[in-house]
């Protein structure tokens, strides 16, 4: 029969840490740190510490030691006699270089497809040329059925009177909008094309409900529906809408798609410009 034997007297092992928590403090002392870089941003200007923590939701003396650390690493810096805290030169760099990098087309058209396959109809993009001051299809991706919107890449689109056109002008100042419309005109295109009054009335609309709507505006039988695009400077410079026959595109699904391409431009925006 074998004989127990005693333990040793002493300190009892301490329990090894798990794995993972030195790991999870770094990459949360990261999410903090890159947090507080987004709000110094946002704040376009010179922030204090005591600002950052309560936006964070962090004690003084954390911030100040993620901000020092990044101070270290050239993405912030102090300013003036009170110390305020703002963007760092490296930053900059940083952000240059994703700029230099990136491919509208290439980032935008998986986003085309799959909002073709989730609304069953025709999904264009369309970037504003301000030289021209009208609204140009560079991409598009065409539904599967036989009856379906279909417009030639580098088609130009009337800015009172398409989806992606009331889009963009939404996005502008009304004194602009006067100006673009006096230069360009306002063609009846269909019976139902708006007048200058409406127009304004329906802008009102677009800029709450987050998107706009070509009800047979450029072509009878046709709806349209679009959303923009916004760059790093929180300017509209492309939209993206959905197109097809008054028979699918009925008034009940207008509220529908019009979710779907808000939600597809607000993807592309935060992707491409770093705009929520």
């Amino acid at each position: 029969m074998a004989t127990p034997v005693p333990a040793k007297r002493g300190k009892k092992p301490r329990a090894a840490a798990p794995a993972t928590s030195t790991a999870t403090g770094q990459v949360q002392s990261l999410t903090r740190g890159l947090k507080l870089l987004e709000y110094i941003a946002e704040a376009q200007g010179n922030v204090a510490l005591t600002d950052l923590a309560q936006q964070a939701g962090l004690p003084n003396s954390t911030t100040h030691r993620l901000l020092t650390t990044m101070q270290q690493q050239g993405f912030v810096r102090q300013v003036g006699d009170l110390g305020l805290w703002t963007m760092g030169a490296h930053a900059f760099v940083v952000g240059s270089s994703f700029l230099q990098s990136r491919n509208l087309l290439a980032m935008v058209h998986p986003t085309l497809r799959r909002l073709m396959e989730e609304s069953g109809e025709t999904v264009n993009l369309a970037v504003m040329d301000k030289a021209e001051d009208q609204a140009v299809i560079i991409d598009q991706v065409q539904c599967t059925a036989l009856m379906r919107m279909s417009a030639p890449i580098g088609g130009k689109l009337p800015m009172h009177a398409s989806g992606a056109g009331k889009a963009f002008l939404a996005s502008m100042q009304d004194d602009e909008v006067t100006r673009l419309l006096h230069k360009k005109g306002m063609h009846t295109y269909t019976p139902h094309t708006l007048t200058p009054h409406n127009l304004k009335e329906g802008l009102a609309v677009i800029r709450k409900q987050g998107f706009s709507f070509d009800d047979e505006e450029h072509a009878l039988g046709l709806r349209c529906l679009a959303a923009c695009i916004f760059d790093e400077h929180r300017e509209a410079f492309a939209a993206i809408s959905i197109s097809g026959p008054v028979s699918r595109i009925t008034d009940d699904r207008v509220t529908e798609l019009g979710a779907l391409v808000i939600h597809a431009a607000k993807e592309i925006s935060l992707e491409y410009g770093g705009v929520r």
